[in-house]
């Protein structure tokens, strides 16, 4: 069903493929409230682990430690649950710790550099996520067949940029793409510009998805792997407006 399709690869059609209507039968269908309830959970427990790593790095340690193993241990989690999204009531949970740790660290960092600017950063990713919100809700942007497909394939050429570009500098040692995502140019600030605003409309695909997984009466475990996908845009959010506000810094 196209109604499902989303540039978010944890919350596609054929993440509800299989699961529809399974909820019928013993009346624990998904709902929109649980969902939100879920995503809130999820969110805290990440706040906590967010704090605890940008405690630890303040008191001298090292942050990269506990980056990786939140990148990696959060990236493993990740592609566990595409395959096993029954086990997301507990898998998304320790992903969020995880995901705390890689934020936290990420923050700490750029506290450092640019003092205050994480909290810059937090505050426009909820405003923004509210916005979004609002305008998914009171249909004031529709989700139809054709955004869906502008914002997936713009995604899809964003990842694909990010994938050459590190590929480009583990293995050739070139930072000549890093200067499109990194330099304070006017060319790098438009970019972080475009892509903030991919990622604030990845957020409506989300809205629209869990909708329709709600009316298509998902079984309950899909609140949790929904709250997961939410999640995982709006970190993404959060960190390129991080990365566009210490540009502007600059």
């Amino acid at each position: 069903m196209s109604i499902f399709r989303s540039s978010n690869p944890t919350l596609q059609e054929k993440t509800y493929q299989g699961t529809i209507l399974e909820g019928i039968a013993t009346g624990e269908e998904m709902t929109l409230k649980g969902t939100l309830n879920k995503f809130g959970v999820l969110l805290m427990l990440m706040m906590g682990s967010t704090l605890f790593a940008w405690t630890q790095y303040y008191k001298g340690s090292d942050p990269m430690p506990l980056l990786y193993i939140g990148v990696f241990g959060g990236l493993a989690l990740a592609l566990v649950m595409a395959f096993k999204m029954k086990w997301s009531s507990f898998l998304a949970p320790a992903y969020a710790i995880l995901e705390g740790l890689f934020v936290g660290s990420v923050s700490a960092i750029y506290n450092y550099l640019y003092p205050g600017l994480p909290v810059q950063a937090v505050a426009l990713t909820l405003l923004v996520t509210l916005l979004m919100f609002l305008l998914y809700r009171y249909r004031i942007i529709r989700v139809t067949g054709r955004l869906r497909t502008v914002i997936v394939v713009a995604t899809g050429a964003i990842a694909l940029f990010y994938l050459v570009q590190w590929m480009s500098f583990v293995f050739s040692g070139s930072a000549l793409l890093s200067s499109l995502t990194s330099a304070n140019t006017p060319l790098s600030i438009g970019f972080s510009v475009l892509v903030c605003g991919l990622a604030a409309f990845n957020l409506l695909l989300n809205f629209d998805t869990i909708e329709k997984g709600v009316e298509m009466r998902a079984p309950r475990y899909m609140e949790w792997y929904s709250a997961f996908g939410l999640l995982v845009t709006v970190v993404w959010l959060y960190l390129e407006l991080l990365r566009l506000l210490s540009k502007l810094k600059n």
